[in-house]
């Protein structure tokens, strides 16, 4: 087959390569956009620079290999926001707009001043709240990686957040926070086993939850009453079956709240 020439060969070509997907003519058109220069989708009988085309090229091979294409564009999209990402860190998803969405309701509703998210990754989260409230927001990881992409995401958005390094509340100690956001690891080893080939681009420390996916509730649970302000709220994202074992643990007053789809989505603890 010859080489494709205009923009339409080429979405035509990248759809084609990319089934059966069936994300292949989003995903096609995703990457011509990124990588065919100044043609882009516009004039699809307008032919790309050879270089645009290679580059567009390649981006379809590593799509194709698996690859999630929100790495191969490093960007995704949160709470409106355009965020930088790579393999150091999970990939934002809708999924967590509803923690994130639930502690933009409370702070407002409660008058919280400050915030902390744990287990930041790139920051989605924290920013998030930063962008949308008069949060002081405060964002840990475990990952120096992690934080180095949630810092070059605030600083392309203007935003400012205070960044620390350390294994959960170790990061933050001898501080306190009317509001705890978290979306930590919640895969158990099963559900490990049977990743989507996908989410295997995804870095496993962000993922690995323990043997049943509950260790880190477990130290939420344990440790977050010695730095949640009285009247403060701890509000956790969780597996679409974990929801009752995440209540379970928690001696204070919790609620579930539901996602888009009616899943068990969120567990809030308040203090």
């Amino acid at each position: 087959m010859s080489e494709p020439q205009t923009v339409l060969d080429c979405l035509r070509f990248g759809e084609g390569l990319l089934r059966p997907s069936p994300d292949a003519k989003t995903d096609a058109r995703l990457l011509a956009e990124a990588f065919l220069g100044a043609a882009g989708v516009q004039n699809l009988r307008d032919e790309p620079p050879k270089d645009a085309k290679t580059r567009y090229f390649a981006a379809l091979a590593r799509r194709k290999a698996g690859e999630p294409a929100q790495y191969i564009l490093n960007k995704a999209w949160f709470m409106g926001l355009a965020l930088y990402v790579d393999e150091r860190v999970l990939i934002p998803r809708q999924d967590s707009e509803t923690l994130c969405e639930a502690a933009l309701r409370l702070a407002k509703e409660r008058g919280y001043l400050a915030a902390l998210d744990l287990c930041t990754g790139s920051g989605a989260i924290a920013l998030a709240l930063a962008a949308h409230s008069t949060l002081a927001v405060s964002a840990a990881d475990l990952s120096p990686g992690a934080l180095e992409v949630a810092a070059r995401n605030a600083k392309e958005l203007g935003l400012s957040i205070a960044l620390f390094q350390g294994d959960l509340f170790q990061a933050v100690k001898g501080r306190r926070f009317d509001l705890i956001a978290c979306n930590p690891p919640y895969l158990s080893q099963s559900d490990l086993a049977a990743l989507q080939p996908e989410l295997r681009w995804e870095p496993t420390l962000a993922l690995d939850g323990g043997r049943d996916g509950l260790d880190f509730y477990r130290r939420l649970a344990a440790e977050a009453g010695g730095f949640v302000n009285e009247g403060g709220a701890l509000l956790m994202e969780v597996g679409f079956t974990q929801a009752g074992s995440v209540k379970a643990l928690f001696a204070q007053k919790t609620e579930v709240l539901l996602d888009l789809n009616g899943i068990r989505r969120v567990v809030c603890a308040y203090y």
